[in-house]
C-alpha cells in the first residue's frame, strides 16, 4: 500500500521517495492478516534477508522486549537508564506515534531524541533494495526491522533495546541472542492472531525466551506465570518475576485534593526485596518520572532488567538508574499536552485495549482531580471496542468519538452507536482536530479532555498541535509534558 504523499518543506524528496518504496511492501500494521502463523510471518525471511546484509543483529549487544502492554514503556526507561550510565543505546519501537522515524533511535547522552536521519532512511533503503530481488515476498515491517539493525550496527551502538512488534514467536525481531528476554504484562489482545486465551497468547510472547538467556517477567496472571515458567524450564533460562522475586511498596493512593484540574505529577516506589541483586540496594527509593499506577510495575520489570546487567555495563549503578527512571519520557502515554489556569487540561493517553483503558481509569479516579471529564475515543477496527468504552464509562459520559487517518481506524458512526448503547452522551466527528475542538468549546475550567484509543489517534493529534493550538487560543500558554 503506498502512503500518501506529503508536500513538506521538512521532508526531502528521497526521503519521500525511500518511505514510500518501503509502504509499497505487505504491511500488516495497515491491514489484518488472515492468520499468525508461518505461511504469513516467517522467521525464514528476514534471517536470511539478514545473513545477505552481514548479520548486523550480532555486532552490538541487546535486550528484547515482548508484552501486550507496558513493553514500550520498559524499554523507554531501560534506555534512559543505560543513557545516564553514558551509553549509545540503540531503540526499536513500534508502530511510531508521529513520524517513521520514531521506530529507529540511537539515544545517546548528548542526544535524548537520536532519531534517525532522513538522510541515513535514504542509505538504509538503497542497501536493502538489492536482497528485495533475491528474497521474494519480504514484507514491510521484516525491512524496516532490518534498516533499525543495519542502522544500529552501522552507527556503532553499545547496546539496542529492541521491542517485538506482534506476538514474539514469529516477529522479525526474534533473529537476536540478547542479553536478557523481558515480557511485560499480558492481557488479551489481537485475540483473532494470538490466541483467545492468557495462556495461548502467553505461549506466542514466550517465543522469545532463548537457551540460557535469563528472563524477567511482569506480575501476571497464574496461568500467564505457568506457561512462561514452563518454556524457561525448557530453554533452561533463569526466570525472575517482578513482584514475585522482587518486591516493592507502592506509592500510596492518595486522590488528590486540590483546585480541580490538579494532577499527581510525581510518584515513587520502594524496593523491598531484590534477590541477587549487585546493583539495586535494599531498601531503595525511586522516583518516576512517567504517571500511572502501571508504570510502577513496569519499572520493578525494568530495574529487574537492569541488574541483570551487573558487569556488561560498569558504569550502570544506583545513581544512573535513579536519574534514568525520573527523566524518562516516553509521549502519548498520559501525556499532559496543555494545562494552566483559565482552561481545562488536555491529556493523551494510548489505552488501545481494554486492559490498558482499565489502567486509565483507575490512574484518573485516584491520581487526577476534575470537575468534568470529557473523553475523545478513536480505536482501531481489530479492538474490544465495547470493552473500552465500558472501562470508561464510570468516569464520564460525555464522549466524543473520532477517526485517524490509520487505514483500520473504526468509523465514528460504528463507535458512536455502541457508545450510546452503552449509556453515553455521544457525539461524533471525522477528525481528531475537530473532536478537540468540540470538547474545548464545551469543558469548563478544571475539567480535564483526555483524548484516548489507538496510537495513530494520538499520533494525529500530536502531529496537528501546533496548528490546533491557534484553533483552541492557547499558542501562549500552551505546553508539553511527558
Amino acid at each position: 500500500m503506498m502512503i500518501k504523499r506529503l508536500q513538506s518543506a521538512s521532508m526531502s524528496e528521497e526521503y519521500q521517495q525511500a518511505i514510500e518504496y518501503l509502504y509499497g511492501f505487505v504491511n500488516f500494521e495497515h491491514r489484518r492478516i488472515d492468520q499468525y502463523s508461518a505461511e504469513n510471518i516467517s522467521l525464514e525471511r528476514p534471517e536470511k534477508l539478514l545473513k545477505f546484509l552481514g548479520e548486523p543483529q550480532y555486532k552490538y549487544r541487546s535486550i528484547h522486549i515482548a508484552g501486550t502492554k507496558g513493553k514500550g514503556s520498559v524499554a523507554a526507561m531501560v534506555t534512559a537508564c543505560l543513557r545516564a550510565s553514558g551509553q549509545r543505546v540503540g531503540l526499536y519501537t513500534s508502530p511510531h506515534l508521529q513520524d517513521f522515524r520514531d521506530r529507529i533511535r540511537i539515544v545517546t547522552p548528548g542526544d535524548g531524541d537520536g532519531r534517525i536521519s532522513q538522510e541515513q532512511v535514504v542509505r538504509a533503503v538503497e542497501a536493502l533494495k538489492p536482497a528485495v530481488t533475491l528474497f521474494p515476498d519480504l514484507t514491510w515491517y521484516e525491512l524496516v526491522t532490518a534498516m533499525a539493525f543495519l542502522h544500529f550496527a552501522g552507527e556503532g551502538v553499545d547496546v539496542a533495546v529492541i521491542e517485538v512488534g506482534l506476538g514474539g514467536r514469529l516477529d522479525a525481531t526474534n533473529v537476536i541472542t540478547p542479553l536478557v528476554s523481558v515480557i511485560t504484562s499480558i492481557s488479551l489482545d489481537h485475540t483473532a492472531l494470538l490466541g483467545d486465551t492468557l495462556a495461548e497468547i502467553a505461549r506466542e510472547k514466550g517465543g522469545i525466551i532463548k537457551p540460557g538467556v535469563p528472563v524477567i517477567v511482569a506480575a501476571q496472571e497464574s496461568e500467564v506465570i505457568e506457561q512462561l515458567s514452563a518454556i524457561a524450564h525448557d530453554q533452561n533460562a533463569a526466570l525472575t518475576v517482578a513482584g514475585r522475586d522482587w518486591l516493592y511498596e507502592p506509592d500510596p493512593l492518595t486522590r488528590t485534593a486540590a483546585v480541580p484540574g490538579s494532577i499527581k505529577t510525581s510518584q515513587e516506589i520502594v524496593i523491598t526485596s531484590a534477590p541477587g541483586s549487585s546493583i539495586i540496594k535494599v531498601p531503595s527509593t525511586f522516583f518516576l518520572g512517567l504517571l500511572g499506577r502501571h508504570q510502577q510495575n513496569n519499572a520493578v520489570v525494568a530495574l529487574a532488567t537492569l541488574d541483570s546487567l551487573a558487569g556488561t555495563f560498569p558504569e550502570l549503578n544506583m545513581e544512573t538508574i535513579r536519574e534514568g527512571l525520573a527523566n524518562v519520557e516516553w509521549p502519548g502515554r498520559l501525556q499532559i499536552l496543555s494545562q494552566g489556569p483559565g482552561k481545562p487540561t488536555l491529556l493523551l493517553d494510548c489505552a488501545h485495549n481494554v486492559d490498558s483503558a482499565e489502567k486509565l481509569a483507575f490512574t484518573l479516579a485516584n491520581d487526577f482531580y476534575f470537575e468534568d471529564l470529557w473523553l475523545v475515543v478513536g480505536v482501531t477496527v481489530d479492538k474490544d471496542v465495547p470493552g473500552i468504552l465500558k472501562a470508561l464509562r464510570n468516569l464520564s459520559d460525555r464522549i466524543i468519538l473520532t477517526t485517524s487517518s490509520h487505514p483500520r481506524a473504526t468509523q465514528p458512526a460504528e463507535l458512536l452507536q455502541l457508545a450510546r448503547e452503552i449509556g453515553y452522551e455521544a457525539t461524533s466527528s471525522q477528525s481528531v482536530d475537530e473532536a478537540v475542538i468540540m470538547a474545548w468549546q464545551s469543558a469548563g475550567v478544571g475539567d480535564i479532555i483526555c483524548v484516548t484509543g489507538s496510537i495513530f489517534v494520538v499520533g494525529d493529534l500530536l502531529n496537528h498541535w501546533e496548528s490546533l493550538q491557534f484553533d483552541l487560543n492557547i499558542r501562549d500558554q500552551a505546553y508539553s509534558g511527558s
